[in-house]
């Protein structure tokens, strides 16, 4: 029994196993919320697309001495504004456009970290770096955090109403244009936020995994916003307790618990679903 108890406890006797469940919480709720407004919306291809866009910013914050940050964020966010002019602005379908902006800053972030050789390491920006987290990470991501989940608090009943119908959020008064760039200024801020938990490659998952698996469990969109924040922590408690006893890296391991997770949401969909038809052809 006392060895079965050492098993669970042994990861959170070390500083920097409580540190990096301590920053995956702190991106991962306010990264499940945006998900389901991401899914509801049809953006997930967005989050995709500025999570690649941030790394030409990262290696011209490092070259210009200003903190990554800032570079990530700028990056993430010009590439959302570009986008959106680009769809307004010409023939080419808005995920045409995205695909070719965010392969395009992509290519240019990796071109400039090879160039200027930059003590910067390639991994841990691609694919984070949770057990070496600082204190200081961990008070940049909790102000970013609460930055970006007050946004959401204070505007999600009309965040929600233009996720589900963009026009009659227009007739009834809201601002569409403001919550749009806002959505995407947040989404930018929290891609900025997860860099050091789970990189800016990984970070799609918690862009997207959390609200689609949440999609096809949930029937009324509070559920949605559950089930959505309750797969993110779960997938964060298996994945980075599991990473500790089968020597994995913490994030990759934390994805393959999300993709788990939406399987086996698939398969409880396609069950009840396959159910009710049989319900409704006997009726």
């Amino acid at each position: 029994m006392e060895g079965l108890v050492d098993f669970f406890l042994d990861p959170f006797r070390f500083a920097y196993m409580q540190k990096a469940f301590l920053i995956t919480f702190l991106v991962a709720i306010p990264m499940a919320a945006m998900s389901s407004l991401m899914v509801l919306k049809g953006w997930s291809l967005m989050g995709d697309a500025m999570s690649h866009a941030v790394l030409p910013g990262i290696v011209m914050a490092f070259v210009a001495g200003l903190p990554l940050a800032v570079g990530a964020f700028g990056a993430g966010l010009f590439c959302a504004v570009a986008t959106g002019w680009l769809s307004a602005n010409s023939r080419v379908k808005e995920d045409t456009v995205m695909g070719i902006v965010f392969s395009g800053m992509f290519g240019l972030g990796i071109v400039l970290h090879v160039s200027v050789r930059s003590s910067l390491h390639l991994d841990h920006i691609l694919f984070g770096d949770m057990l070496g987290v600082a204190w200081s990470d961990l008070g940049t991501t909790a102000f970013l955090a609460l930055l970006c989940g007050g946004f959401l608090v204070l505007k999600w009943r009309d965040l929600v109403a233009q996720a589900f119908d963009e026009l009659h959020a227009r007739a009834i008064g809201l601002r569409t244009g403001w919550l749009h760039y806002g959505l995407l200024t947040a989404i930018a801020l929290m891609i900025v936020a997860s860099l050091k938990a789970v990189g800016i490659i990984l970070s799609i998952a918690l862009l997207v995994a959390p609200g689609a698996i949440a999609f096809l469990v949930a029937r009324t969109f509070a559920g949605m916003l559950t089930v959505a924040v309750g797969s993110v922590v779960l997938s964060a408690l298996i994945g980075i307790f599991a990473s500790y006893h089968i020597n994995s890296e913490p994030a990759p391991t934390m994805v393959l618990c999300l993709t788990g997770f939406f399987i086996a949401a698939l398969v409880v969909g396609q069950v009840r679903d396959f159910r009710m038809r049989r319900l409704s052809s006997s009726g």
